[in-house]
């Protein structure tokens, strides 16, 4: 983390760039993993026992 003073404080264009890039490649490969068929499978079964549930 930089600190500096004046004009260039925060992050570049470019950072902003990287940032960005990065946050879409994660978010992505997340999806990719959610959309698996053993996670969506398991996920399936977390809310069809949730809508199941006795009050």
């Amino acid at each position: 983390m930089r600190y500096e003073s004046g004009k260039d404080a925060g992050m570049s264009t470019s950072e902003y760039a990287m940032g960005t890039i990065a946050a879409c490649a994660f978010a992505a490969v997340l999806y990719k993993v959610v959309t698996s068929g053993p996670v969506a499978a398991a996920l399936q079964s977390v809310v069809e026992k949730a809508l199941h549930a006795q009050f």
